[in-house]
């Protein structure tokens, strides 16, 4: 699958570790910095990283920051993203099931490198379901770009 990352100076060392993880893995993956600790804003990186994936560049992306908060916040704002804020593995596979999420965040600070390398693999193995529920819902939330 081709991924795009990106991360701000606070989740530099989680992004490095999840780029050379999700490359053994297979996944060809475009990096969108940053690629120093050199302190700089969130919004340069995950913007690019969500205009990659909603322009279908990417497949899927995961952006990273400190909390996740701020990456999250970012991407959501792009046209065609559904971007969730993961910390758990059980959010990772619902998320996909239920909202077919195209980019995830994840904080370096709450999530430690274990769990976070689970969370993806879980997010990316994970399929949408395909049910007409679910499907209904997240035109619901996608129709709202429209207003």
């Amino acid at each position: 699958m081709k991924l795009a990352i990106a991360c701000d100076h606070g989740a530099l060392a989680l992004k490095n570790t999840l780029l050379t993880h999700l490359e053994q893995k297979g996944h060809t993956v475009k990096d969108f910095g940053t690629y120093t600790l050199d302190s700089c804003d969130y919004p340069d990186y995950a913007a690019q990283a969500a205009k990659a994936v909603a322009s279908g560049e990417c497949e899927r992306g995961i952006v990273l920051c400190t909390t996740g908060i701020g990456v999250s916040i970012v991407c959501n704002k792009v046209k065609g993203i559904r971007c969730a804020l993961l910390s758990d593995v059980m959010s990772a596979r619902m998320t996909r099931e239920h909202n077919d999420t195209n980019m995830m965040a994840m904080g370096a600070g709450v999530v430690g490198e274990m769990l976070a390398l689970q969370i993806a693999d879980t997010w990316l193995s994970t399929e949408f379901s395909q049910n007409e529920r679910h499907q209904r819902r997240i035109d619901k939330v996608m129709a709202l770009e429209a207003e």
